[in-house]
């Protein structure tokens, strides 16, 4: 059984990534079960920390990740100049450190990890609607501080657009911006829509430049191997990680 995702993008050889699946080793009970990283979604304080520990050493990862606490938000933390066990409030994060993980978790928002095309820093965003339409993919790639036309991203593991309606609050807050957005929505039924997050998340950082993108195709509703806020709205929470090595 496969116990990690395994990002498949051009990243240089010094940047590593893994995405926890469901599966994963962990100790978490149902309706949690196993490897639940999420310490805000109900399951018991000493199950996550155990599994975030876990994961640490399962992965060889080179140091705890710098967990964030999520809000929806655009805020960026800078974790080279944050203590990383203080959780900030941010929607993204970006070290420009070797041995400094980033974090963000999911169960159905869409997890993008960049990373500068030469290997020198690194960021990871987490994008549910509210985040995307507010800019989070913006200001991750501004934390980078490079020439978007070097930036790599992956989209990783969210729900697709089959499986995903929503109300028109949530059409009007993208075609307002950009009309192009028009294209990540079908209609359903009357004042609602399917919603393709990584057609807008595509959309987003092609008007940045940015043209390295790679990842998508996943649905996180209909993928046991993920955890699904709509599938089963008291789940767990899986963890899309990005760090620097030293080579």
């Amino acid at each position: 059984m496969q116990d990690w995702l395994v990002p498949d993008w051009p990243a240089p050889p010094n940047v590593r990534a893994r995405v926890s699946l469901r599966g994963s080793p962990g100790v978490s009970l149902a309706p949690w079960d196993r490897c639940n990283l999420g310490s805000r979604c109900g399951d018991d304080p000493a199950a996550v920390a155990a599994n975030r520990a876990g994961l640490v050493g399962a992965l060889g990862l080179p140091a705890i990740p710098c967990w964030l606490h999520q809000v929806h938000g655009v805020e960026v933390a800078l974790v080279d100049r944050v203590d990383s066990a203080a959780e900030p409030v941010a929607d993204a994060a970006m070290t420009a450190q070797a041995g400094r993980v980033l974090a963000v978790l999911t169960a159905d928002c869409l997890p993008v990890l960049l990373c500068r095309a030469d290997g020198s820093a690194v960021a990871a965003a987490h994008a549910g609607w509210r985040g995307l339409a507010a800019g989070v993919l913006e200001a991750a790639c501004d934390a980078l501080g490079s020439s978007d036309r070097e930036v790599l991203a992956w989209l990783g593991p969210a729900i697709g657009a089959a499986s995903y309606e929503v109300g028109d609050e949530v059409r009007e807050a993208f075609v307002r911006i950009d009309a192009a957005a028009e294209a990540a929505f079908a209609p359903t039924r009357p004042g609602h829509w399917t919603c393709d997050l990584y057609t807008l998340a595509c959309q987003r950082l092609a008007a940045r430049g940015v043209s390295g993108v790679h990842g998508g195709g996943f649905d996180t509703l209909t993928d046991p191997r993920f955890y699904s806020y709509r599938r089963e709205a008291r789940t767990g929470r899986f963890a899309s990680l990005v760090w620097m090595g030293s080579s």
